[in-house]
C-alpha cells in the first residue's frame, strides 16, 4: 500500500494532526502593559493631563464639574510636573519659561501640608511686580487695574439635584445671600451673580465676581520675588490664593514657579451634578454649551 505524501514532505497522516495550541506568554503579557503604563504616566506628567473643578474659586469663568485639559510643557518642568508628586523641592525649571498675566494655571500649595493637592487659579503678578489690594481694586506697581462697570451674569444652579457626595450647589445662601438665587424662565433655580471685568497691562481680560468687602479686599503691598508669581482666583471674595497665609488656607503669598503644574486649556466636558440612579440622567447632566470653552483670557478689543 503507497503512502500518500504532502507538498512538504510530511506524511498524510502527519498533515491530519492538530498542532498543539499555542500557550499564553504571560510574561510578554505584562512587559507589554509595563510599556503601556508607563507611556500613559509619561503623557500624563510630561504633556498634558485632566483636570476636574471641584470649587466655586474661579467663578464665573469654571463651575464645578468641569472637565479640562492642562498642560504641561509651556512653562517647563518642575520637581511638581510627574503625575505623582513625591519629589521633594528642588530649585528651577528644565526649560522654564515665566508664565503670561492672566494665564489660568495649576499650583500645588507650597509646603508638606498639602504637597499633594493641585489648586487652579489666575496669574496677576509677575517676578518684581508690586502687587497691593485696596478695598477690592488690585494694584500693579501702583497702578490700579482697570475695571468695568458691574453687571450681573446668570448661572444655572444644580441646588438641589446634587447628590449627597457632590460639593454644595453654586449660590450657596450662607455664602451668596438668598437675593441671588432666581427662578429662570423653565422653572429651576438660576444663579445671579455681580461682576466686573478686569483687563490687565498686558491688555488680557476676565470676569470677576464682587461679593462686597472681606479681609482679601485689602492686601500688601508686596513685592513678587524672583522666580515667584503672584496668583488669585476670578471669585475674588470666596477664594484662598495668593493673599492668604498657608495657616490661614491660602497660598502664603507669592508662589514658588517651581509649584506651578501647568496651564489650563479648555473644557472637554462639564456635569452639572444632577445625575441619578436613573440612566436618563446620566446624560441630561453634560452641560453642552461648555464643551471647547477656551481657557485662555482674550485680548481687549480697541
Amino acid at each position: 500500500m503507497t503512502e500518500e505524501v504532502a507538498l512538504d514532505g510530511s506524511t498524510d497522516d502527519a498533515a491530519k494532526t492538530p498542532k498543539a495550541k499555542g500557550k499564553t506568554d504571560w510574561g510578554a503579557e505584562l512587559r507589554g502593559l509595563f510599556w503601556l503604563i508607563l507611556a500613559v504616566l509619561g503623557f500624563h506628567s510630561l504633556i498634558a493631563k485632566p483636570f476636574y473643578i471641584p470649587s466655586e474659586s474661579m467663578l464665573p469663568g469654571l463651575l464645578v464639574g468641569d472637565r479640562l485639559v492642562v498642560t504641561k510643557y509651556p512653562y517647563g518642568y518642575s520637581y511638581i510636573t510627574p503625575t505623582f508628586h513625591v519629589l521633594p523641592f528642588m530649585q528651577g525649571r528644565l526649560f522654564g519659561r515665566v508664565p503670561e498675566r492672566g494665564d489660568v494655571v495649576i499650583v500645588t500649595p507650597p509646603g508638606e501640608a498639602r504637597k499633594g493637592e493641585d489648586w487652579i487659579k489666575r496669574v496677576i503678578g509677575l517676578p518684581g511686580d508690586t502687587i497691593e489690594v485696596r478695598d477690592g481694586l488690585v494694584l500693579i506697581n501702583g497702578t490700579p487695574v482697570k475695571r468695568g462697570p458691574l453687571h450681573f451674569g446668570t448661572i444655572r444652579d444644580y441646588g438641589d439635584a446634587l447628590q449627597p457626595s457632590e460639593p454644595k450647589p453654586t449660590c450657596d445662601a450662607s455664602d451668596y445671600g438668598t437675593e441671588a438665587r432666581v427662578k429662570g424662565a423653565d422653572g429651576r433655580t438660576d444663579c445671579r451673580l455681580p461682576l466686573i471685568t478686569e483687563t490687565l497691562p498686558n491688555g488680557r481680560t476676565y470676569e470677576t465676581v464682587e461679593l462686597g468687602r472681606t479681609q482679601g479686599d485689602y492686601y500688601g503691598p508686596v513685592k513678587v520675588p524672583a522666580g515667584h508669581v503672584f496668583l488669585m482666583g476670578d471669585n475674588r471674595d470666596r477664594s484662598a490664593d495668593s493673599r492668604y497665609s498657608l495657616e490661614g488656607g491660602g497660598l502664603g503669598g507669592p508662589v514658588p514657579w517651581e509649584n506651578l503644574g501647568g496651564r489650563a486649556e479648555f473644557v472637554t466636558f462639564s456635569v452639572d451634578g444632577s445625575a441619578t440612579w436613573n440612566p436618563l440622567t446620566w446624560f441630561t447632566q453634560f452641560r453642552g454649551d461648555r464643551t471647547g470653552v477656551s481657557l485662555h483670557a482674550p485680548r481687549e478689543k480697541n
